[in-house]
């Protein structure tokens, strides 16, 4: 099985944040009162690039997809997420969604946009088309036992917890923070954004990545 070289360790020294939990609205933590957060850094170039994770899922037509086979040789953006997340999932699938319209066809031909269930359970085939198809038609998505992605995504540095529900019939379910950024040289992960990246920040970084260029 195809697995990643790189310890979870050095994805955390690269992102303070690899999950955030979201039910009824986000969960996220605010800094405290009076303390002075360092501004957010959009992309962070890592010094040991990630492997793919190594999932077999399904795509939204319910036909097999090998994440490491299907994005081998072409740029890929990879994001951990949810069809019912409120907020961070759609503005992060948004802001890549602007910045592509303004790569060539070329570009877009090239570039793989891969958005993985965190909530699969919920997240069907069916359902996980129909909501990507209102961010972006060519966008990829996978689903598939949770315990697989959970692990998958683990091997990223990005550690998920089991959507659950709550007893007043609302869930609690978890996504990554960060997008990772593939180049098509050597298939690995050079390159990190925060949720805290704009379409601007793709935009002006995208056509590097597809050329197999960090930022």
């Amino acid at each position: 099985m195809r697995t990643s070289s790189v310890l979870a360790a050095a994805f955390a020294a690269a992102a303070a944040l690899t999950l955030s939990a979201c039910g009824s609205g986000d969960a996220g933590g605010e800094p405290a009162a009076g303390a002075s957060a360092p501004a957010p850094k959009a992309a962070t170039v890592l010094d040991q690039p990630f492997n793919k994770p190594d999932l077999v899922l399904k795509d939204t037509k319910g036909k097999k997809y090998d994440l490491v086979e299907e994005t081998k040789g072409h740029p890929t953006l990879l994001y951990f997420g949810y069809t019912n997340c409120p907020d961070a999932c759609p503005f992060t699938m948004s802001n890549i969604d602007i910045a592509m319209r303004k790569l060539s066809p070329a570009e877009r031909k090239e570039l793989r946009v891969v958005f993985v269930s965190s909530d699969p359970e919920r997240d069907t085939p069916k359902r996980l088309g129909e909501w990507l198809k209102q961010q972006n038609p060519s966008f990829i998505g996978l689903t598939g036992s949770f315990d697989t992605v959970q692990a998958g995504a683990r091997t990223v540095g990005i550690y998920l917890d089991k959507p659950k529900k709550q007893k007043d019939g609302t869930w609690s379910s978890s996504h990554g923070t960060q997008v990772l950024a593939y180049l098509p040289k050597d298939d690995k992960a050079h390159v990190l954004y925060s949720k805290d990246a704009t379409a601007e920040d793709y935009g002006k970084d995208l056509p590097k990545i597809i050329k197999g260029r960090t930022p």
